[in-house]
């Protein structure tokens, strides 16, 4: 039986309490983010919603709200009854031809700046995750890194490998840099793996192995510089891609 999303991932950067007036857009906003990158998993039931407001710090009013919401964008099922409650409906997969769509909006400078702010993020939450991760951190993070190995679908394999790099952030025990992470795939995320070929899978889960390794032989400079490697090359497979595509 699969685990939890809620157990791995930290519920206090998931659920954090929103901003003085924080509203049910922003609730929302959070939650499908999280669903959006697999954080939240198909079938998967979200807590009570008095929890759940506690949780984001507002109230239960502005939590049936946001989840109206999500009801609408087709990302949550409410049921009743005894074994009732909200559970997640994970979206369909784009279509390549939609992500290729999404990427001619974006400039050669763009994706290169996109790149260098991933980099930045990847290699800040790799050092603080070598000298603060914990033994369960280090196993959710080889976890995670065996699934991107056995994932068939590009989808399946975003979802892994974002599910490895906000653990990373999460194990580095900064809420912040958890957040950037899920910010940063939820803006690219279905982009990376588009550029990636069925034969180029193992390389690409190898670099995680790497990264993984280095995060749990507590070695900062090492992990920074794995964490770096790995969004260069992936920003690289983008821009090659999106050079070949011409000028939008």
């Amino acid at each position: 039986m699969r685990s939890s999303a809620l157990a791995t991932v930290r519920a206090r950067t998931l659920f954090a309490p929103l901003d003085a007036g924080g509203r049910a857009e922003t609730v929302a906003r959070r939650l499908a983010q999280a669903i959006t990158l697999g954080l939240l998993l198909d079938g998967e039931r979200l807590p009570a919603e008095s929890q759940l407001a506690g949780q984001f710090g507002v109230s239960p009013v502005t939590l049936r709200e946001a989840l109206a919401m999500l009801r609408d964008m087709g990302l949550v099922e409410t049921r009743r009854g005894r074994a009732g409650g909200s559970f997640i409906q994970a979206p369909d997969d784009p279509q390549a031809v939609q992500v290729e769509a999404v990427l001619r909006l974006l400039s050669v400078h763009e994706l290169r700046d996109i790149g260098d702010h991933r980099a930045a993020v990847a290699g800040a939450a790799a050092k603080l995750a070598a000298q603060r991760a914990l033994a369960g951190d280090i196993a959710t993070l080889r976890e995670h890194a065996g699934r991107l190995h056995t994932a068939r679908s590009r989808t399946e394999r975003r979802r892994a490998d974002a599910r490895i790099h906000v653990e990373i952030a999460a194990a580095a025990q900064s809420p912040r840099l958890t957040r950037e992470e899920m910010s940063l795939w939820s803006e690219v995320g279905d982009l990376v793996w588009l550029p990636v070929a069925d034969d180029q899978v193992a390389e690409v889960a190898a670099e995680h192995d790497r990264l993984v390794d280095s995060i749990a032989g507590q070695d900062p400079v090492q992990a920074r510089q794995a964490a770096e490697r790995h969004v260069e090359a992936e920003t690289g497979r983008l821009l090659d891609l999106r050079l070949r595509m011409g000028t939008a």
